[in-house]
């Protein structure tokens, strides 16, 4: 099994490197990884006129000095918080006047 063969995947190439971000459960043995992330994701499309989408949530996080990791595609974006702090991730987020949709 393969980290492609999950529900969610993104592959990311630089001049400086391959980036792969994968369902934990599926990374290879002795590949160099970080874990215990959760995905959190910003139900799009959103045009790419609309600005200070990403900013409104991103923001709350920082001054709440909550690392976050991105992952933007073409109609959405998805930001990935460590699994422990989720608790305080979504009462920062509600706070700010984000709501959340449990599917």
């Amino acid at each position: 099994m393969t980290c492609m063969s999950g529900e969610f995947f993104s592959v990311t190439r630089t001049i400086d490197e391959l980036s792969i971000v994968c369902e934990e459960q599926l990374v290879p043995e002795g590949v160099r990884a970080e874990s215990g992330f959760i995905a959190l994701k910003l139900h799009g499309p959103f045009p790419f006129s609309l600005t200070g989408v990403l900013t409104s949530f991103l923001n709350p996080l920082a001054e709440n000095k909550i690392a976050i990791f991105a992952v933007s595609t073409f109609d959405t974006d998805y930001v990935l918080v460590k699994s422990e702090n989720l608790e305080k991730v979504r009462n920062v987020l509600h706070t700010a006047g984000h709501t959340e949709r449990i599917l």
